[in-house]
């Protein structure tokens, strides 16, 4: 078994020979400021300990460069360094759960950590090209959402946008007859799906939570052909169960790659109400969709929670049978 100090030179290609004080000191911030910036990526205090080494060092210096050759706050930088660290945290674990679950299947069981370093080490310098390529793409994407959002792009600010959430039918019954490796094939195939049905649309996976999918798309009509886009490939999967979408066009705020308002909230409402491999929208959304390309239907008034009585309206595509 690989000992911490072997994976640190391994991986890292160093190992601890420093205090947070001598870096902070190195790249010429204050002890707090570091700290901050320490937390914000994900890790733990480590007080006076010899955790750091010159790569956290270079590190910090790159951020004093950003906040001395722009006009960023601090704070702007602090929330800037918590996206990555969040981000880079889930990436790692799913890069480790995908070789470990190969590693199952060609090393013993008491080489299998050792096996996952070695893989890890071997596509380590393309794997990096790789992420710094992929977040060019998705920040050329971005900024150009950004623009489409009735021009805002601020952290915080409320906008008009079209969001879906997807929801897998009876999940938590299902999931109670199926195994944990059976369990972690059907998220697998149903977030590897819907990912390729939004992006193939135009749109973005906002988060996944298991069982359903929230997601972005860049007009109302385009939410609704996403979300019987979904119908079609998940929810006639027969290894998959049926499928509930929601699609509301409404007021949303966003934050760190996340959306959040009333717009989302209704959106996960209606699936609540809507049936097997149906989408469900509300008046003002079914109101901005084409007549000529949509079918839709008034469907009785009934309490939504947090919502009060609300009538939810069925939407088809007129193509679709």
């Amino acid at each position: 078994m690989t000992s911490p100090e072997d994976l640190e030179r391994t991986i890292l290609g160093w190992v601890p020979d420093r205090t947070g004080d001598d870096v902070a000191a190195r790249a010429g911030v204050p002890r707090e400021q570091s700290q901050r910036l320490w937390r914000a990526l994900g890790f733990p205090d480590t007080g006076r300990a010899t955790a750091y080494s010159q790569a956290d060092a270079d590190a910090l210096e790159r951020v004093t460069r950003i906040l001395a050759e722009t006009d960023l706050d601090f704070d702007t930088v602090v929330r800037m360094t918590r996206a990555v660290g969040q981000t880079m945290d889930r990436l790692a674990d799913w890069e480790v759960a995908t070789l470990t679950s190969h590693a199952e299947r060609t090393v013993e069981p008491g080489e299998r950590a050792d096996e996952v370093v070695r893989l890890a080490q071997q596509i380590g310098a393309d794997f990096e090209a790789l992420l710094g390529y992929v977040w060019r793409r998705h920040l050329v994407a971005a900024v150009a959402r950004a623009g489409g959002l009735d021009g805002a792009s601020t952290e915080d600010e409320h906008v008009e946008a079209t969001v879906g959430f997807a929801d897998l039918v009876s999940f938590s019954e299902l999931t109670n007859r199926l195994g944990d490796d059976e369990i972690g094939d059907l998220v697998e195939v149903f977030e590897s799906r819907a990912h390729e049905v939004v992006s193939r649309r135009g749109g973005r996976v906002v988060k996944t939570l298991g069982d359903s999918v929230l997601f972005w798309a860049p007009s109302p009509a385009e939410g609704v052909d996403t979300a019987w886009d979904i119908v079609q490939v998940i929810g006639r999967d027969p290894r998959l169960p049926d499928v509930r979408i929601g699609v509301v066009t409404g007021s949303v705020v966003t934050r760190m790659g996340d959306v959040y308002g009333p717009a989302v909230n209704l959106a996960a409402r209606l699936t609540t109400v809507a049936r097997r491999n149906r989408v469900i929208t509300d008046v003002h959304t079914a109101e901005a969709l084409p007549a000529d390309r949509y079918e839709t239907r008034m469907l009785p008034a009934r309490p939504v929670r947090g919502f009060g009585e609300l009538q939810p309206v069925a939407v088809r595509h007129t193509r679709l049978p």
